[in-house]
């Protein structure tokens, strides 16, 4: 398996972040993304993982899944959670299904699967 980007492009804001990038990293290898605050590293992550859109070039995942999309086999754990603190972890839940489209399924179910229904 191998990502790769080519000419990517990110614009964040009206302003232009990077131009031109390309990337690959095959199975088994660590890339790391280094920079100053606010040269994009985080911005490239999340167009990786498809939570941005690039204003140009293309993010290739070859050997994956050929029946999804590259967001659809690719995680994107930041520095910060995705959990909004003020809704309940059902409310948490429920927007998380439905920006992603996930299918519905018995919240209390799970979580008491899990051991977390209080």
């Amino acid at each position: 398996m191998q990502l790769s980007g080519r000419g990517i492009v990110c614009v964040r804001g009206g302003r232009e972040v990077f131009a031109g990038l390309d990337f690959e990293a095959v199975a088994g290898e660590a890339v790391a993304v280094v920079g100053r605050n606010g040269s994009g590293k985080t911005s490239l992550l999340r167009l990786i993982a498809g939570l941005l859109v690039p204003a140009g070039g293309t993010i290739v995942l070859d050997g994956g899944d050929a029946e999804m999309t590259l967001p659809e086999q690719c995680h994107y754990l930041g520095h910060r959670d995705a959990l909004k603190p003020a809704l309940s972890v059902a409310e948490n839940l429920t927007f998380w299904a439905d920006f992603l489209g996930g299918e519905r399924f018995d919240f209390a179910q799970s979580l008491a699967t899990v051991g977390l229904e209080h």
